[in-house]
């Protein structure tokens, strides 16, 4: 059987980027059992209600829905437990500081195969307060009117 190629996205937390001003993007590896390989790789998974942590020097991920496999018997997974990441120390260390420090999360953006291997991009994140979302949504539509004003400028000049 040919090993895999490239990156498969599995799913991908958009909200994220909404609520949270993104501050650093770690990848990292996931300890699953099979069921859930299988789960993923039919594409089911949800990050909605994600987030990780530090403890103990490990970092987790929680709250992440993985559902049960479909032809899964008794030993199928439970649905959402906690799952531990793989991380280099140093990226631990600085994840657990960063957190620490006070108003900092750290939330799941896309879960995904890279290689055969899961993996999922976390972001070390700062929650947006409701008038940050909204002059980022104004920053946004003043930039796609702009584009749209050069765009139909340079078609009036050809």
């Amino acid at each position: 059987m040919p090993r895999e190629r490239g990156e498969k996205v599995v799913a991908t937390n958009r909200k994220a980027r909404h609520d949270y001003t993104i501050e650093d993007t770690f990848e990292a590896g996931l300890v699953l059992t099979g069921t859930e390989v299988k789960s993923l790789r039919a594409g089911r998974a949800s990050l909605v209600d994600g987030y990780g942590y530090i403890d103990g020097g490990e970092a987790w991920l929680d709250a992440v829905h993985i559902p049960e496999f479909n032809q899964g018997s008794w030993n199928n997974h439970p649905v959402r437990r906690k799952r531990k990441m793989l991380l280099h120390k140093h990226e631990i260390l600085k994840i657990h500081n960063k957190v620490k420090e006070g108003g900092y999360t750290l939330v799941p953006l896309r879960l995904y195969f890279s290689d055969g291997k899961a993996k999922v991009e976390l972001a070390v994140a700062k929650g947006k307060r409701e008038y940050d979302k909204r002059q980022t949504l104004r920053e946004r539509t003043d930039k796609r009117e702009a584009d749209r004003a050069m765009g139909t400028h340079r078609n009036l000049g050809d």
